[in-house]
């Protein structure tokens, strides 16, 4: 891996898109910690210190951990990715729903297109409601319960309203920095200012661990993370290759065809998405009832009791057990969405191709569907497991934010390794390129 970088650095072009990678992130990491106007950044910084690790903290962790901490300092940059990533996980499944989207979807460059425009679309409003809420919240005392200084220096409408379109156009901005980073830099600029905003916290939480718990547990954190690391690389490199032979057809005078390949099918095939589906619908009790005020009640409701007890404190066994049971369900469902066997079985059919021992068409549709069925099975279970471990060695929202497992871990690896193929990959094309000359 670092030979792979070693040869990129001394590629002129390779070395320009890296160095235009790493001034993007730096610049994204440097929003994250200008705080918006009307804030209180003093006070905001001593409440995050005080609640450090506590449960409320714990319930915006998914947010907060893809923003890098900006989202508990109310930052330029507080909202960070979510939008665009919840919008394109809407765009995506509303393939399915809706003809149009479907038809674009199979027009191709131009078609994809037109898709990015729908989601930036949607992002920018997602992100203007997100911003809303949390100002919100921060204006009612409630985005950080316990803590009594004033976040907000001005607390009037207009305040609150430069504050949302701040937030907004940051969110804007971020989006714009990911598409920068995946056109002209390195692999995909999303998950990199992702992985950037999870590093960049891995000091932090490694001072609070070491400071907090002691140093035995803080080197059992750490070889806790390196199994799982392990682990997850091993599992994210695996696949199920299957077999495909392409047939010989003659095109006027020449013959065509005749070569083997593989269709790879991850175990891991759903990602990280299943796991932000989940923590989302985990999040939403407890937000929905601090906006409609219910949480600041004095004697709290059926609702509020049953979200305090189960859904808030990540380290609860009905907590673990519904969020890996949600985890596995959005694996297939996710995996059902996105992976067509029919789609995949006509267009091997189209070009001639067909599985050794399997006719082409329908019965090419229903192994693929069956293997498809068996790896995903593991693959749920891995991924479940991997995003509730931290949930039994950790207590309260600490177990939510720690980045020395689960799917902070998970969004680490799976980043680096993308980034590493990448690279290679390019490489491997300017090498060809000089044998061909």
């Amino acid at each position: 891996m670092l030979s792979a970088f070693v040869s990129a650095l001394r590629t002129p072009d390779l070395r320009r898109k890296i160095l235009i990678a790493l001034g993007l992130v730096a610049l994204y990491r440097l929003g994250a910690t200008v705080p918006s106007p009307g804030v209180d950044y003093g006070n905001v910084q001593a409440c995050v210190d005080q609640l450090a690790g506590g449960d409320q903290a714990g319930i915006y962790s998914l947010i907060n951990l893809f923003s890098g901490g900006a989202l508990l300092q109310l930052s330029v940059f507080a909202i960070g990715i979510m939008p665009f990533i919840t919008a394109s996980i809407i765009v995506q499944l509303l393939t399915v729903v809706i003809p149009r989207f479907e038809e674009l979807r199979k027009e191709g460059q131009a078609g994809q297109a037109k898709m990015t425009q729908y989601t930036r679309y949607l992002a920018v409003a997602l992100a203007v409601l997100q911003a809303t809420g949390i100002v919100a919240l921060a204006a009612r005392g409630q985005l950080l319960q316990g803590c009594s200084e004033p976040i907000l220096a001005d607390d009037s409408i207009f305040a609150m309203v430069v504050i949302v379109l701040v937030m907004t156009a940051g969110a804007a901005v971020v989006m714009w920095f990911g598409e920068l980073i995946t056109e002209r830099g390195v692999g995909n600029g999303m998950s990199l200012l992702i992985f950037s905003g999870i590093a960049a916290a891995l000091p932090t939480e490694g001072r609070t661990i070491l400071e907090s718990r002691g140093g035995l547990v803080f080197a059992i954190v750490c070889v806790v993370a390196l199994v799982i690391i392990t682990g997850v690389v091993f599992v994210e490199q695996g696949q199920r290759r299957i077999p495909v032979q392409y047939a010989k057809r003659m095109v006027g005078r020449r013959m065509y065809g005749g070569s083997s390949t593989y269709l790879p099918l991850k175990v891991n095939q759903a990602g990280i998405i299943p796991v932000i589906f989940a923590s989302s619908l985990l999040y939403l009790p407890n937000l929905i009832g601090q906006l409609t005020g219910a949480t600041s009640a004095v004697e709290p409701n059926w609702w509020q009791r049953i979200v305090n007890t189960y859904l808030i404190d990540p380290s609860n066994p009905v907590y673990i057990s519904i969020y890996f049971a949600l985890i596995v369900f959005f694996v297939f469902f996710y995996v059902a969405i996105t992976f067509n066997p029919e789609e995949r079985a006509d267009e091997m059919k189209k070009y001639g191709g067909f599985i050794p021992g399997i006719r082409p068409g329908r019965p090419t549709a229903e192994y693929l569907s069956f293997v498809l069925n068996r790896i995903t099975v593991p693959g749920s279970i891995y991924l479940g497991l991997i995003a509730t471990l931290p949930n039994f060695f950790l207590s309260g929202g600490q177990t939510a934010s720690s980045i020395f497992g689960g799917a902070a871990v998970l969004i680490l690896v799976s980043v680096a390794l993308d980034t590493v193929k990448q690279i290679e990959s390019q490489l491997m094309q300017r090498n060809y390129e000089g044998f061909l000359k």
